[in-house]
């Protein structure tokens, strides 16, 4: 329950790019640099990767990292090692066994670099608000009393989060701003509410859209093509691009529609308007 909240009882650019973008690259080989480039002993590779020595070379054991490269009997790992130690602690922390992971990098040729280009891309958030801590009372000065099924209902949609303590955080501010100007103007929040969870769904549905469109037209047949390796840093990059014109596809046609609604309803309110006055 939301603590203090008073509950009656009753009551998700161009497509075509000829390297992969900046940040995908940095996301790639990051901190590789700084720690002395490709001359990392182990125990440097331990810890710039933040994984044991013995589990470096475990992984060894098990072909997913390659050898060393040995000088005065000393073996030195570089960005490639770095890149596929940190894309294994990625895929473990997805929940993949390291069998699963092994053939995931031997399907791929074993470009550690690319494939965890190819996640970073994938799983980047869009541009993301800073979430918010609010407690109870700011919460009831908001919105006032709280019907107990409204309050399920921001549960499920993940509005508040409860941290304990009467403090919630807010994952989205905006979000909630706008629900509060939306109170604000007479409009109850259960209707508000019931918007948020039609408009979720909505955008649930185009998203997968969205991710589908990548899928069937650029992803299975780069994969139906053998996966040629000039094209990686090409289908990586669409993801981020794709991202950003569904966004400004998305508003675009948003726009539109509701300034048709918005018209089509003013004709209709004017109409009513006369005739009443006659």
């Amino acid at each position: 329950m939301l603590p203090r909240m008073r509950v009656h009882e009753t009551r998700y650019p161009r497509i075509a790019m000829a390297s992969v973008s900046s940040d995908t690259k940095a996301a790639a080989t990051a901190g590789s640099e700084g720690a002395g480039g490709a001359d990392l002993t182990i125990e440097q590779l331990a810890a710039e990767v933040g994984m044991s020595v013995r589990n470096i070379r475990n992984h060894h054991s098990r072909g997913l990292l390659p050898a060393p490269e040995v000088r005065a009997r000393v073996g030195y790992y570089g960005a490639e090692h770095v890149a596929r130690l940190r894309l294994i602690l990625d895929l473990q922390a997805d929940g993949f066994n390291l069998a699963a992971i092994e053939r995931l990098m031997s399907a791929s040729g074993g470009s550690a670099a690319r494939l965890l280009g190819l996640r970073h891309a994938m799983t980047a958030p869009f541009e993301s608000e800073t979430p918010e801590v609010v407690t109870g009372e700011e919460l009831l000065q908001r919105f006032g009393e709280v019907d107990a099924k409204d309050v399920e209902r921001i549960r499920k949609l993940k509005l508040l989060v409860p941290l304990g303590n009467d403090r919630f955080e807010v994952p989205s501010p905006a979000l909630m701003k706008a629900a509060e100007q939306v109170t604000e103007l007479g409009i109850s929040l259960h209707a508000a509410l019931s918007l948020v969870e039609r408009v979720s769904r909505d955008c649930e549905s185009i998203s997968r859209a969205f991710v589908r469109l990548y899928l069937e037209e650029l992803w299975e047949p780069f994969v139906e093509g053998d996966q040629p390796e000039e094209r990686w840093d090409e289908v990586i990059e669409a993801i981020r691009a794709l991202r950003a014109i569904a966004s400004e596809a998305l508003l675009a046609i948003f726009k539109q529609r509701m300034s048709a609604e918005v018209e089509a309803a003013s004709a209709k309110l004017l109409e009513q308007q006369v005739k009443r006055s006659r």
